[in-house]
């Protein structure tokens, strides 16, 4: 298997964005991920989607830290300082299901909040759902668990034909296109950085073709075992979605209907935020992530999460000197 990897010299001075690198080594693939805030502060998980990488949550990574959370953000296998296999076939949804499992495992992180967008729910709530032990509590923004059961609607399939017929796959422009705001020419070039040439955007042009949109999708039977779960789940689950994402629009009044962890929630919609919320609206998500966590501290016996910590000690372990896991 032909691996890419993206220049280091890439991502010097990527506006936002100083936060040190961390890789972990999961089944031959290096996997990059941020990893910010005290070790034994309650985790937060933050999964991208397409085609972006970690540099999305860069505007809610000091916010939650300062907040008393350990940050962990990971870059998808095939996005920002991962490695990059270079065949379509090399990128499947269990791949990458698996690469995320094993540097879940790898941290051994427990008590988990879940922050998924895109394909960072159809991964994370897979995740979730076969590992709920680790998990204490989810925020599903933008995002869903497809089963091909239902048809995909003229938004997604016109974002999968244009994804496989453009001769070139403009990341960047990609993502200002999914935002309200105008993006700095600065900042759509860090979207750019993981992607020196098209060599190294297979698992961007592949990712929506594994979207389920058939009942006999591969991916299919595992996301309806996932369902099965997930409609048994009772530990807080939260939707904030935004209200111009013509992609995922609706997908959460599904997940509320489904879901038993829902129910008392304060679900919200960001107004003023398109399909890449974290970019239009970060800092206001971010807010709703802290106070979720801080209001559903009583958990099941299940989830040993620890206590968030206190400003003294947060000072203390911030001055620490810290080693990668």
């Amino acid at each position: 298997m032909t691996v890419m990897r993206t220049p280091d010299d890439r991502f010097p001075n990527l506006p936002g964005y100083s936060f040190a690198p961390h890789y972990l080594d999961v089944g031959g693939r290096r996997i990059h991920h941020v990893d910010e805030g005290p070790r034994g502060a309650p985790p937060v998980l933050l999964l991208h989607g397409e085609p972006s990488w970690s540099y999305l949550y860069r505007k809610m990574i000091p916010l939650l830290t300062a907040g008393g959370l350990r940050v962990v953000a990971p870059d998808l296998v095939g996005f920002g300082r991962s490695d990059k296999p270079a065949a379509p076939e090399d990128y499947t949804y269990q791949h990458h299901t698996d690469w995320m499992r094993g540097m879940l495992e790898a941290l051994d992180l427990r008590g988990v909040t879940l922050v998924c967008q895109d394909w960072g729910g159809l991964i994370g709530l897979r995740l979730v759902a076969e590992h709920p032990e680790r998990f204490a509590r989810v925020v599903a923004a933008n995002t869903f668990l497809p089963t091909g059961d239902r048809p995909p609607g003229p938004a997604f399939l016109a974002w999968q034909r244009y994804s496989q017929e453009t001769p070139e796959l403009p990341v960047g422009r990609i993502v200002q296109a999914g935002c309200v705001t105008e993006l700095a020419a600065e900042v759509i070039a860090a979207y750019d950085a993981p992607f020196p040439d098209e060599r190294y955007k297979a698992g961007a042009r592949r990712f929506p073709l594994l979207v389920p949109t058939s009942p006999d999708d591969p991916a299919a039977p595992a996301n309806r075992r996932a369902w099965e779960v997930l409609r048994r789940w009772e530990k807080p689950f939260l939707t904030a979605f935004s209200d111009s994402d013509p992609i995922t629009r609706g997908a959460d009044a599904l997940l509320r209907e489904a879901i038993p962890g829902t129910r008392g929630q304060p679900h919200t919609i960001i107004t003023g935020a398109g399909h890449f919320l974290q970019e239009d609206k970060g800092e206001e998500l971010a807010r709703v992530v802290l106070d979720f966590v801080r209001r559903t501290r009583r958990l099941p016996n299940d989830v040993r999460e620890p206590a968030l910590v206190s400003p003294s000690t947060r000072a203390t372990l911030h001055r620490s000197p810290r080693t990668r896991p």
